[in-house]
C-alpha cells in the first residue's frame, strides 16, 4: 500500500488534490493508537500526519497552545506541565485497551473529540478547541477560529471538525484553550455499593456546590474485588479540607469513605480514564455507551439479562463501559434496542474486523440525519477521497 507523509501544510494539499484527481482513497493516521476503531478502512493508500510536528504557539499567560497535528501529545502535556498547566478534558489514552503501540499526537486528540473523567465538568475535547488549519478534500487548506474564544456565525467548522474522523479533512494544526493545574486532587472513595446506590451517591454529590471532576463506579470483580464509588475533588487545598468534610456530611448515608491522593489516586483515574478494568479479555468486544446518568444502572442490568456482560460507569452514570464476547453481533441489536426503550447510543470501540465491517459502529442515524452527514461529506470531500465508510457505510 502506498504511503504518505508530508512534512508540511503544502505538501499535504498536494497529496491530497493529487490523490482526488486519481480517486485514490485515503487513510489518514497520526500516531495510529485509533486505527482499530470504526469501521475496517476501505482505503487504498495511507496519509499520516507525523511529519507535521511542532508546538507554534504557546502564551502561558492567555492560556492558549497551538500544535502541528502529528505532534507527540506527550510533549506538548509536558510543555503545559512546565508552566503549571493542562488539557482541561483529559484526553483518552487508548493504547491500553486497543493493545495499540506508537504515540497519540495533537490532532488526533481533536479528530476523535476525547474527553476523560473530567468531561463533567470541563466539557470534552470540542469544548476547549478554539482554533483548526486543516486540508479538504478538494486539496484546499482551510483555517477556522483562532487563538480565543468568540460568537460564531455561519458554520462551525472548528467544532465541525472535533469527532470527525478524518473523514472531513486532513487536520494540520489544532490550537486548545488550556487551564491551570490544580494544587491539590482528592478523591473520596466510598466502598460496597451496588450499581443503583452508587449512581445515587454520584448524583447527589454532582447535584451539591463542591463541584467534582471526577465521578465513576468500579463494581465488583471489575477492579478489584469489592465495589469503589470514586468521586475526585481539586483545587486550593483548604478548599478540598471543607469540600471533603461537606460530602462526608452529605453522603454519610452511603458509608464512611477513605481519601485517596496523590499516585494512588491519579492511578486510580487514569485506569476509568483508559478504559484499562475492560482491557482483558483481548478477545471481547467493548462498547462505549452513553446514557441519561440515572438510567445507567438499568440499561446495565438489562443488557445483562441478555447476555454475558462486565461494565464500569463514569461521568456519574452517564457513560457505561460494557464488554462482552465478540460473538455474533455482539450485543449490538440488544443493546440498541435497550438504549431506544432508556435513551442514550452506544459505540463499539473494540471488535474484531469482521465483526465491525458487519455492525454499525457508530450510531445508526435516521433518515435526516444521515442525508446531513452524506451532505456535509460530500461538501468537505466531494471525490470520496478521506477514510471513506470509517463512521457510516456509503458515507
Amino acid at each position: 500500500m502506498r504511503s504518505y507523509e508530508p512534512h508540511d501544510e503544502d505538501a499535504a494539499t498536494d497529496v491530497v488534490r493529487d490523490a482526488a484527481g486519481r480517486g485514490e482513497r485515503l487513510r489518514l493516521v497520526g500516531g495510529g493508537t485509533k486505527a482499530g476503531i470504526g469501521r475496517p478502512a476501505q482505503d487504498e493508500a495511507t496519509l499520516s500526519a507525523r511529519g507535521l510536528t511542532g508546538i507554534t504557539l504557546y502564551e502561558p499567560a492567555e492560556m492558549v497552545v497551538a500544535a502541528r497535528a502529528g505532534t507527540p501529545l506527550a510533549e506538548v502535556q509536558a510543555l503545559l506541565a512546565e508552566r503549571g498547566q493542562m488539557l482541561p478534558f483529559e484526553p483518552v489514552d487508548y493504547r491500553p485497551l486497543m493493545g495499540s503501540a506508537g504515540e497519540p499526537t495533537f490532532g488526533a486528540v481533536a479528530a476523535a473529540n476525547t474527553a476523560g473523567p473530567r468531561r463533567i465538568n470541563a466539557g470534552a475535547a470540542r469544548d476547549s478547541l478554539i482554533g483548526v488549519r486543516f486540508v479538504n478534500g478538494r486539496g484546499e487548506a482551510i483555517k477556522s477560529g483562532g487563538r480565543v474564544m468568540k460568537n460564531v456565525t455561519g458554520l462551525d467548522l472548528v467544532k465541525l471538525m472535533a469527532g470527525s474522523w478524518g473523514t472531513l479533512g486532513l487536520l494540520t494544526e489544532v490550537t486548545f484553550k488550556v487551564l491551570p493545574v490544580q494544587e491539590r486532587v482528592a478523591t473520596l472513595v466510598f466502598a460496597g455499593l451496588d450499581d443503583a446506590r452508587a449512581v445515587e451517591a454520584l448524583a447527589t454529590a454532582l447535584g451539591s456546590p463542591f463541584e467534582l471532576t471526577g465521578a465513576a463506579h468500579l463494581p465488583a470483580g471489575v477492579h478489584g474485588p469489592e465495589p469503589r464509588t470514586l468521586m475526585r475533588l481539586e483545587g486550593f487545598s483548604v478548599s478540598i479540607d471543607y469540600r471533603l468534610g461537606e460530602l462526608r456530611r452529605l453522603l454519610e448515608r452511603f458509608g464512611a469513605p477513605t481519601v485517596v491522593e496523590d499516585a494512588q489516586g491519579a492511578a486510580l483515574w487514569c485506569a476509568v480514564r483508559d478504559v484499562v478494568p475492560l482491557a482483558e479479555p483481548r478477545e471481547a468486544a467493548v462498547w462505549r455507551i452513553s446514557t441519561a446518568p440515572s438510567h445507567g444502572p438499568a440499561v446495565a442490568a438489562a443488557i445483562a439479562a441478555e447476555r454475558e456482560a462486565r461494565w464500569f460507569y463514569d461521568w456519574g452514570g452517564g457513560l457505561i463501559w460494557l464488554s462482552t464476547p465478540a460473538t455474533g453481533d455482539a450485543g449490538a441489536e440488544a443493546i440498541r434496542a435497550i438504549l431506544k426503550v432508556h435513551g442514550g447510543h452506544a459505540t463499539l470501540v473494540r471488535a474484531p474486523d469482521p465483526l465491525r465491517a458487519a455492525v454499525p459502529v457508530f450510531e445508526p442515524l435516521s433518515g435526516p440525519l444521515m442525508r446531513i452527514t452524506a451532505g456535509i461529506k460530500a461538501a468537505h470531500d466531494p471525490a470520496g477521497v478521506f477514510n471513506p465508510g470509517r463512521m457510516y457505510a456509503g458515507v
